[in-house]
């Protein structure tokens, strides 16, 4: 509960309006003439939902805090007047009534006491008295539960040990409770891990805006819906190929490759299930709350014992499926694939751009195994998967793996080998013993371009949820069995757009990766006798599975190569006389610092095909001319 507390000359509100959430009171008192109370003690109040842990001792202490400052003030009464706008986190409707009905009641034992109606619009005003005890402010809060000091208390017990395993095996010792070692020889020849270990160990940050959030703008890719909450994106034609191009990356892995079951469950989940509500605390209940309409009500009120939330990780839609699925040892490996969004209330100061948003894409894989060696299995071949993902987006990026000490023991060569695989070293942090449901865990952190870092793809070996959520199989002497489970995300996909534009911004020339480019080839006729020649051009370059436009545009030849430089077009290719003659190319590379070079349609065709082989392709999603092309920014 939060209180603000106002010794004032005077206080008056009248009601303007009726909320979904207000209280039934007898008659409609809009419009009545205000209440108004000469030398008053108010009571802001917000009733907040971690007081529904212990009620009467939230009732308590709010009675004993403002007993204290009015036996001081000696007001002539005390005003109960419920205010929302103190808490982020909000009780259900009808126990914020009943908790100030009872705070009402008890300290109507020592004062006068008025209290405002609950949920209705109001205006009101105040005169402040000034004097040093006239403003004060109470948090009024509940001890945390045993279980949760319990849960505490043993993590403190868990130790942890730092050091680098190089894709040769050999073994670096870390301290990172001293931030010298960011300055050490140990670090110098890991440039990626040393960018890592300042930002997530360290929490060093540069404090500067990513150059991305501009640039997302500026290239027609993404920007914010004004008409949306905080961090949530509009994309643009060119921005939705970009999440396409990734997302079609992300399900042939999951379909194609490693042929998973597609699924799909809901967006909305039921927060007042204990095993929704306990993951909720494991993401600190940063959550969208939803209120349902109350189907008896006759004004639109809403249900106050209905509260569901936004789903905020994949992982209880399918455990609920696979709680009531019959699986036998034969069946395993099982493995599921889901592509859906996903929201999380983050604090509106981390919002930054598509690198932290508050509603994302996560393409989730789970595979269910036999046993611990077969669920490495997986765990060896996601890893590779990611690696090659992060390889073909051109990204720097770092790995990180926590893992219990005596699994790093046993699984230590397997993992040198996944490190040879990536040909990157790792970050190793070795826990002592277990305190997350996972034995083993690696993160590729990704680097921006103000060396920040963020997760993207991560794989967990869980040895403990089967048995927690109900999830077994029958093995081969017809008994029960839980399953060992590899959790693992490819990463939201905002966020390795995030980084493939960070990586490009990294340049002195920025460009995209060829497969991502949305337009991959610019014709550019010099003048308009020419534009029947590079449309020849554009239908053989297109026919063979390349993203081709033309710039059509009424402006000189120095300006239509200078926008195709602005928009880092790959391939920029003049047409003239010269090229309508002999039918060779004359084409400007980025990728080669804007060398030029002579090149007949087919080889400029082959060069392309070539780079982007076993890449995702998606036509151009734009009128190919660029006189047709609405302007979405500027």
């Amino acid at each position: 509960m939060q209180l603000l507390i106002i010794h004032a000359d005077f206080f008056s509100y009248s009601l303007t309006g009726k909320t979904p959430v207000a209280e039934e009171m007898d008659f409609n008192p809009v419009g009545e003439s205000e209440l108004s109370f000469d030398e008053p003690l108010v009571v802001f109040c917000t009733v907040e939902k971690s007081d529904k842990a212990d009620a009467s001792l939230v009732i308590s202490k709010a009675f004993h805090e403002i007993k204290s400052i009015a036996e001081k003030l000696k007001p002539q009464v005390i005003v109960l007047y419920p205010y929302a706008h103190l808490s982020s986190s909000l009780a259900e409707p009808s126990f914020a009534v009943e908790i100030l009905n009872a705070l009402k009641k008890k300290l109507e034992s020592i004062e006068s006491v008025h209290r405002s109606p609950f949920g209705w619009y109001k205006s009101f005003k105040i005169s402040c008295k000034g004097h040093p005890l006239s403003e004060s402010s109470r948090h009024i809060s509940v001890e945390k539960p045993l279980k949760r000091k319990t849960r505490e208390e043993s993590v403190k017990d868990v130790e942890s040990k730092f050091f680098i395993l190089g894709y040769n095996g050999f073994e670096t010792k870390l301290d990172l409770k001293d931030k010298k070692v960011l300055n050490s020889e140990i670090l110098k020849d890991y440039p990626s891990l040393k960018k890592v270990i300042a930002f997530e160990e360290f929490k060093i940050k540069d404090g500067v805006t990513p150059p991305s959030v501009s640039a997302m703008k500026r290239l027609e890719i993404a920007d914010y819906e004004e008409n949306s909450d905080s961090g949530h994106l509009r994309l643009y034609p060119k921005g939705t190929l970009l999440y396409k191009l990734i997302s079609d990356w992300a399900e042939d892995i999951a379909l194609n490759q490693l042929r998973c079951m597609e699924i799909e469950t809901p967006l909305i989940y039921n927060w007042n299930k204990p095993e929704i509500r306990g993951q909720g605390e494991s993401f600190h209940e940063r959550h969208y709350s939803i209120f349902v309409p109350d189907e008896k009500s006759e004004v639109g009120r809403f249900a106050q014992d209905k509260e569901f939330v936004l789903r905020f990780a994949g992982d209880f839609g399918l455990f609920s499926m696979l709680k009531d699925t019959k699986i036998s040892y034969k069946q395993l490996p099982l493995r599921f694939y889901e592509f859906s969004k996903s929201f999380r209330y983050e604090k509106s100061g981390e919002l930054s751009g598509l690198r932290r948003l508050r509603g994302f894409t996560m393409p989730d894989i789970h595979s269910f195994c036999l046993n611990l060696e077969e669920g490495f299995n997986e765990y060896a071949e996601l890893y590779k998967k990611y690696a090659d993902l992060a390889e073909a987006a051109k990204i720097e990026y770092a790995v990180v793996f926590r893992i219990v000490e005596e699994y790093y023991h046993k699984y230590k060569d397997k993992i040198v080998e996944l490190l040879k695989y990536s040909k990157k070293p790792a970050l190793i942090e070795t826990l002592s013993k277990m305190k997350h449901y996972w034995a083993l865990k690696h993160e590729f952190q990704g680097v921006d371009s103000v060396n920040g870092s963020c997760q993207l793809s991560t794989v967990q070996l869980d040895v403990e949820d089967a048995g927690r959520y109900g999830i077994n199989f029958v093995n081969e002497k017809g008994e029960k069995e839980g399953c060992i489970i590899c959790h693992s995300s490819i990463g939201a996909i905002e966020r390795w757009m995030y980084l493939v534009l960070e990586e490009a911004l990294k340049k002195d020339i920025p460009v995209l990766p060829l497969w991502l480019s949305p337009t991959q080839v610019r014709i550019v006729p010099v003048s308009d006798k020419f534009l029947d020649f590079a449309v020849k051009i554009k239908e053989k370059i297109f026919s063979s599975g390349v993203r081709v436009d033309i710039d059509d545009r009424d402006f000189s030849l120095g300006k239509k190569v200078m926008f195709a430089e602005e928009d880092w077009v790959p391939y920029i290719v003049v047409v003239g006389r010269k090229e309508a003659d002999n039918g060779v190319l004359s084409v400007r590379d980025r990728y080669k610092e804007r060398k030029n070079f002579s090149l007949s349609p087919e080889e400029l065709v082959k060069e392309i095909k070539d780079e982007t082989k076993n890449m995702p392709y998606r036509n151009l999603v734009l009128p190919d001319m660029l006189s047709k092309r609405p302007i979405f920014v500027g």
